[in-house]
């Protein structure tokens, strides 16, 4: 089997999928950063711990609901959110 040749005008940008979003990357590691912080879907804080616990320490959640997050609805998410809130969650160091 052969490589294709070698392209130096070849760009990722030229590259695109139909759910991507449009326009180039930002380059900004601030603004990377603040819209990481402002737009989260996910309660995990990295600090990840259900060792002999059903909930873990860092996010509140039960394991099961960490295992299906990405399954669940945007409803189910909700009040999982709120639960864990109200219970002081998550604890970020």
């Amino acid at each position: 089997m052969s490589e294709a040749p070698f392209d130096p005008s070849f760009s990722v940008t030229e590259v695109s999928r139909p759910d991507a979003p449009s326009g180039p990357a930002t380059g900004s590691r601030s603004t990377d950063a603040q819209r990481a912080f402002t737009a989260t879907d996910s309660p995990c804080v990295a600090i990840c711990s259900t060792l002999f616990d059903e909930i873990c320490r860092g996010c509140g959640r039960t394991a099961m609901e960490v295992s299906n997050w990405v399954f669940m609805t945007d409803e189910e998410k909700q009040a999982v959110w709120t639960r864990i809130r109200a219970q002081g969650y998550p604890r970020r160091p």
